[in-house]
């Protein structure tokens, strides 16, 4: 029998509401599934149960009360380590903030309580999100759903852990070179990186950078519109964010929700193994030609393209350097020793450049940005692997070398989604079948400038032709062998960086 913790977010919800599902029923099942499962992958961190379990009882109030109900009203959600949560440690995955309580909501937090979500804990996150293997020296490491041996990538890689082994039914994440998608391509769920500014943060310190971005997590389409649609507001906190006097541009959920899937036969399909430059694996181009192979014929067109992207690799480098260095120099100089490789490299990469590059960096970005408008004057949509390798243990930091060539830096092998990151565009991991290792593989949607609807309709067209399909359809981690198991926290070098 399906446990409760095992519904979809929208069959949940309807079940709430319609008086057949409490919202207490639902979070004991999920607080039971974290109990059996997170031991074997440590996806989640700090909860507060006692105050979910009050949570609910109010949802479950008015829900009796027949009061009008919100869109989440009575989902638990995870809330990525990275983002503030009143009364729930949030500590960025830094011993500096260890036992950080904020006394505040973030704005996406707000909205997601507002919209009705139940806070039920956090998920685990690398160190500050600086790369897409999740683990730090508080709360240790992160593994795979498929084998909690192997990265769970990041740095929303708790937030897919949590969702792949069903232990909430939406979860935040954020995402800069691909960390929506990374973790959604390795764990088989879906991540979607929104257009710049749809769902506001106030907490960029370089605010009007389209870098960053937040964006929401889960286990198929319909239920990601459902929490991108409470995500989604105009806010001036956010410069991105902007709207007309008068005009509230973004809070408009039904442009999200429910998802219409896309007529496939009547738009054009463009795909690449690399966008020409990303160091893809073997093992990534062989699965994603067998995709492409059953994706062609259901596009009215499907042609092998790609938008140039070269110097991508630098501008890329140089703009997330110009943010690392504003929000991590001081803590690496002043305590050094509370900070993990990843930061010390990061600042030291920042240090060397200057403002001759950041100005040809920037150059470039735009003429990148340029470049993908005239693309989609000529497609509809662009596919590609959402992340250049198969997982690999966690112990390795990241991979240095693929397929016998040495990467560039340790966030080489995300390129295949920070050359969508620089341009804005919106752009989804849909989990699509298995590789040959067994593991999840992910195929990132890439829609036109602000075609956020677009990405989601192409996406639920797609998950609805391969559902139930053993070569294609979304693969499920064996959740009785996670719950035998032996604890993560067991493995050799949890908690450190050796």
């Amino acid at each position: 029998m399906t446990e409760p913790c095992d519904l979809t977010a929208i069959a949940a919800r309807r079940m709430i509401g319609a008086k057949k599902l409490s919202a207490s029923e639902l979070l004991e099942s999920c607080i039971g599934r974290i109990a059996a499962i997170n031991p074997a992958v440590n996806a989640m961190t700090a909860m507060d149960i006692d105050a979910a379990r009050a949570t609910a009882r109010a949802a479950d109030e008015k829900t009796m009360r027949a009061d009008p109900l919100p869109p989440l009203h009575g989902l638990p959600l995870g809330i990525k380590d990275l983002e503030e949560t009143k009364g729930l440690r949030t500590t960025w995955g830094s011993p500096i903030f260890a036992d950080h309580i904020p006394t505040r909501d973030e704005g996406m937090v707000r909205r997601l309580r507002e919209a009705g979500g139940n806070v039920l804990g956090k998920t685990n996150v690398p160190e500050f999100g600086l790369g897409a293997n999740s683990r730090n020296t508080v709360w240790g490491a992160t593994g795979n759903a498929f084998n909690p041996a192997y990265n769970a990538a990041g740095s929303s890689g708790g937030s897919a852990v949590a969702l792949a082994t069903n232990m909430v039914p939406l979860a935040s994440g954020s995402d800069t070179g691909g960390s929506l998608r990374n973790p959604a391509a390795f764990n088989g769920i879906v991540g979607y990186r929104p257009s710049s500014g749809l769902v506001p943060s106030e907490r960029r310190g370089h605010g009007f950078s389209p870098l960053p971005m937040l964006g929401p997590m889960a286990r198929n389409v319909a239920d990601l519109g459902l929490m991108l649609g409470a995500m989604a507001s105009d806010d001036a906190a956010d410069p991105l964010a902007y709207s007309f006097p008068g005009h509230r541009m973004r809070e408009r959920p039904e442009l999200f929700h429910p998802v219409l899937p896309a007529d496939l036969s009547a738009m054009s399909l463009a795909f690449t193994e690399d966008f020409g430059l990303a160091p893809t694996e073997g093992i990534v181009r062989r699965k994603f030609r067998q995709v492409v192979a059953a994706l062609a014929p259901m596009f009215a067109r499907a042609t092998e393209a790609t938008p140039d992207v070269s110097g991508g690799d630098e501008a890329f480098e140089v703009l997330r350097s110009v943010g690392v260095l504003s929000a991590h120099a001081e803590k690496v100089q002043t305590r050094p020793q509370d900070c993990g490789p990843n930061m010390h490299a990061n600042v030291a990469e920042a240090m060397r450049y200057t403002f001759a590059d950041n100005s040809a960096a920037l150059t470039r970005q735009t003429q990148i940005y340029f470049g993908f408008q005239a693309f989609f004057g000529e497609h509809s949509v662009l596919i590609s692997p959402a992340i250049c390798c198969s997982p690999r243990p966690w112990r390795e930091l990241y991979p240095a070398v693929i397929d016998g060539k040495p990467v560039r830096s340790y966030f080489h092998w995300l390129s295949l989604a920070y050359y969508v990151t620089l341009t804005g565009h919106p752009a989804m991991s849909l989990p699509v079948g298995l590789d040959e290792k067994g593991f999840p593989f992910g195929l990132q949607i890439v829609g036109p400038r602000g075609g956020d609807a677009v990405v989601l309709q192409v996406a639920a067209a797609i998950e609805a032709a391969f559902a139930g399909d053993a070569e294609f359809g979304r693969p499920l981690p064996d959740l009785a062998a996670l719950a035998k198991a032996r604890p993560i926290s067991e493995m050799e070098a949890f908690k450190t960086w050796d």
